[in-house]
């Protein structure tokens, strides 16, 4: 074989070497950065920005697509200890012409985290709603979606700000009040009892741990590897005590029960959807919401846990496509394209 020939081979093979041989090196060692690498990569792919809005010295980080026109604006709220780009997996299958903005809840990722922050479910309202007047995103009614802690937000945001909201979607949302305790409840509230609320099953500090919150969060059964598992506490770690002075807060008598107490105040056309396998926050939340809220649509998914819009990311988006297309749509006949 010619000289050449086998230096362009070399050469080649050396090329796709290196970067094969830097993403085992990343998985091996750095597996959280290449957890980071990959909401970059699929932000990038999406067509998602980032950038940052302020209110005074308050920093907001989100994440959006398209900008406003004659349809609604899309306002994401994420759940606990998660972050915009949770939302990554629904914004894949939502039409490219429709206005999206994600954001960073407060104190999360990249909005601000200040020990003075009144981390409250009311708290949290506030904060969002200066974001939005910070956008001018309420220059004409939005719709509003929120999933767990974030449906608790979403909720009482369309119950405090209803001129800001034309329409609501509340993803398995937290804040309600149950006559029974479900087993996650039981255990929390024996956690709290025994004063060992360091072991919250909801912030992980070990590859085992974050094992079990996916399995408790989800209803299939994923097989992650122990690296990507590793890598996920990895980038957990350094934010689990404010996530535990988070949890304790929305938990408290103030905050846990402020949908519940809010949901016959919202008057917008609202859309509740909730995996019935959610060993989070029982589905029977849905029915209750139902009957508090006039105008109410419910979907129960089959087959789905807590975790539903990492779990049914296409059939979301398609009945929040569907939903806005009915509510908004001239003579309630016509589909978003």
């Amino acid at each position: 074989m010619d000289l050449d020939v086998v230096n362009m081979f070399v050469i080649a093979g050396g090329t796709l070497a290196i970067p094969i041989l830097a993403f085992v090196a990343s998985f091996l060692l750095w597996p959280s950065a290449l957890i980071k690498i990959y909401y970059w990569y699929w932000r990038r792919t999406l067509g998602m920005q980032v950038h940052y809005v302020y209110h005074e010295d308050y920093q907001f980080c989100y994440s959006f697509r398209g900008r406003p026109g004659h349809k609604p604006s899309i306002l994401m709220l994420h759940g606990f200890s998660a972050h915009k780009d949770m939302w990554l997996s629904v914004v894949k299958f939502l039409p490219k012409n429709l206005h999206l903005v994600c954001v960073d809840m407060p104190g999360h990722e990249g909005t601000t985290r200040s020990s003075l922050d009144d981390l409250s479910i009311d708290g949290q309202v506030k904060r969002i709603h200066q974001f939005v007047e910070c956008l001018k995103l309420n220059k004409k009614p939005f719709h509003l979606i929120g999933t767990s802690m974030g449906g608790h937000v979403a909720g009482v945001y369309a119950a405090y700000y209803p001129s800001d909201v034309c329409s609501l979607c509340l993803v398995c949302p937290a804040g309600l009040q149950y006559s029974t305790d479900n087993q996650f409840v039981q255990r929390l509230k024996e956690l709290q009892n025994s004063a060992t609320m360091e072991k919250i099953p909801l912030i992980p500090s070990t590859p085992e741990e974050m094992s079990e919150m996916l399995q408790l969060c989800s209803y299939v059964r994923f097989k992650v590897p122990q690296q990507i598992l590793q890598g996920l506490v990895d980038v957990r770690i350094p934010h689990n005590n404010f996530y535990r002075k988070l949890f304790l807060e929305i938990v408290s008598e103030k905050s846990r029960y402020s949908l519940h107490q809010n949901m016959d105040k919202i008057k917008v056309p609202t859309q509740i959807i909730w995996g019935k396998q959610d060993q989070v926050l029982d589905v029977s939340g849905a029915d209750m919401l139902a009957k508090s809220i006039a105008n109410c649509q419910v979907e129960l998914l089959e087959n789905c846990g807590h975790s539903v819009v990492m779990e049914r990311p296409r059939k979301t988006a398609k009945l929040i496509v569907d939903f806005l297309a009915a509510v908004h749509s001239t003579g309630n006949t016509k589909k978003l394209d």
